[in-house]
């Protein structure tokens, strides 16, 4: 891919789009917004590169509550190697723990109650199949989802990361018509889709060659966080960029 593959939607985004379109871009570019000023990144906060990525994954409590149903599972199945059921129900209730802990502190459980949906899954299909490598496979479906509707959304020049950042910085769709902002969110765009396509690269051909679960799940544990806060960094900055604060 070359880097005048942004000019491709130069026709399109100096021209109006229809009706149904912008009303459909202004909902996700909304609900993209929101969620990041939820989780801290708003560009237009006067703060640091540190202080915004550690907003951004939630700080110790976002860390520990991403990381520790995995280390359960993972801890649970070294010490009882053939008790599949054991090591669900400890990765059940270790994220379980989070979602009661912001409900009776009156916080918003949505990040917690989230991710034991997801652990909750993960534990039924390893309980189905009796494969504990199978706890592995909700995360390879949420990197192909993550993954595609980045690419796609840069490739036909409507970047998620343009959505979300026009409507937090209160631009709309104007980015669009800004050569020098429609090139910075479509590559950023395409940098976080390569994000999670490479964690499938690298976790789905393990998975395949039954590699142990104990190396599947430290190598999902460091593709994860370490890999997700640079990115949020060079995010918040090539934002920033585009986006200087006005001085008076």
């Amino acid at each position: 891919m070359s880097v005048d593959e942004p000019e491709k939607a130069e026709a399109t985004a100096l021209t109006p789009p229809a009706p149904e379109e912008a009303g459909a871009s202004h909902a996700i570019g909304q609900a993209l917004s929101d969620a990041a000023r939820r989780a801290g990144m708003d560009p237009s906060d006067d703060a640091t590169t540190g202080k915004i990525v550690w907003k951004a994954i939630g700080g110790l409590r976002g860390v520990v509550e991403s990381v520790l149903p995995l280390v359960v599972f993972l801890v649970s199945l070294s010490v009882w190697p053939d008790q599949l059921v054991i090591a669900v129900a400890a990765s059940i209730a270790a994220a379980g723990i989070f979602t009661v802990a912001r409900l009776i502190q009156r916080q918003p459980p949505s990040a917690a109650l989230g991710g034991l949906v997801a652990v909750g899954v993960a534990g039924a299909l390893v309980l189905f199949t009796g494969r504990a490598e199978d706890n592995f496979i909700p995360g390879f479906i949420t990197n192909v989802a993550y993954g595609s509707a980045f690419l796609i959304s840069a490739l036909l020049g409507w970047s998620l990361i343009g959505l979300a950042v026009g409507f937090l910085m209160d631009d709309g769709l104007a980015w669009r018509a800004d050569k020098r902002k429609r090139r910075a969110f479509f590559w950023l765009a395409i940098m976080w889709a390569a994000l999670f396509f490479v964690r499938l690269g690298v976790q789905l051909p393990m998975w395949f060659a039954d590699v142990d679960v104990q190396v599947l799940g430290t190598v999902k544990l460091v593709m994860g966080i370490p890999l997700f806060a640079p990115l949020v960094a060079v995010t918040w900055l090539v934002v920033r960029a585009a986006y200087p604060r006005k001085t008076t």
